[in-house]
């Protein structure tokens, strides 16, 4: 009403630049249920951030978002090179945190075999990959380089496992980074994208080119802006990521600023 947008204004994806931006602070403002576009018997699911900054994140998922964040990693591990025949230890933290869940839901869809380690307990964390013969794991990158740095106090060495891929993300990571995990573990190193407020990890992937994200426009509307004058940049300039949701029912995001 503000910008005096009519419905009748949208009749394509480009109009889209008439709307208002949604930010993160419009979803601490409606905590918890503020922004849900579906009543709560036909939510399934809830996660939250972890609120370090004031009040926590809440998102809401109905039954067929869930399936679409599953199908969505599906095509992130897909992409990396795993099949129906990798076991995957999930390391990412199962609770209110999405990239647990997220993982977990997406690897099961794969076909693969996943083993819910969750974060910590290190020394178990290593017996599990040697023993169970993991061939994928699932982290942050930096909790990874912690995984190296032990196994080599334990006298074990990762490039002799049969572990070959690493889903790495929810914190930015260098290229100096990656460099390190592929040469000490002997794996290829991805990087998977995603939020919280958007769908949690799965908004998009590295394939086994390992040449910048693939986003799944399907799922997905992206633009890039100019974060100073709020207005879109051609492709190829540099700017503001921001993300429309298209498939999501209970909490749908329009013109999010990441």
């Amino acid at each position: 009403d503000a910008l005096g947008v009519k419905p009748d204004d949208i009749q394509s994806a480009d109009d889209i630049v008439h709307l208002p931006f949604t930010q993160k602070t419009d979803l601490r403002d409606t905590y918890p249920f503020g922004l849900f576009a579906t009543p709560l018997s036909e939510v399934v699911r809830l996660h939250a951030s972890s609120g370090t900054s004031g009040k926590p994140i809440v998102v809401a998922y109905t039954h067929d978002d869930v399936q679409v964040w599953a199908n969505a990693m599906v095509r992130c591990f897909a992409s990396y090179g795993l099949t129906r025949g990798d076991i995957i230890q999930n390391s990412y933290g199962y609770g209110l945190f999405t990239g647990g869940l997220g993982a977990h839901y997406g690897a099961e869809a794969l076909g693969a075999t996943v083993i819910p380690t969750s974060g910590g307990n290190t020394t178990r964390q290593i017996m599990v990959m040697k023993d169970f013969g993991v061939t994928a794991i699932c982290c942050t990158p930096s909790y990874f380089l912690h995984l190296i740095d032990h196994a080599r106090e334990l006298g074990i060495d990762l490039r002799e496992l049969p572990l070959r891929v690493g889903a790495f993300g929810a914190e930015p990571w260098t290229n100096a980074m990656r460099q390190r995990i592929e040469a000490e573990a002997g794996i290829k190193a991805y990087d998977i994208y995603g939020l919280s407020e958007i769908v949690g990890p799965g908004v998009g992937a590295e394939c086994r080119e390992q040449h910048g994200l693939h986003l799944f426009e399907d799922h997905f509307l992206f633009e890039i802006i100019d974060p100073e004058t709020d207005q879109p940049v051609p492709d190829g300039e540099l700017g503001e990521l921001v993300i429309t949701t298209l498939s999501k029912q209970a909490m749908p995001m329009l013109r999010y600023r990441t």
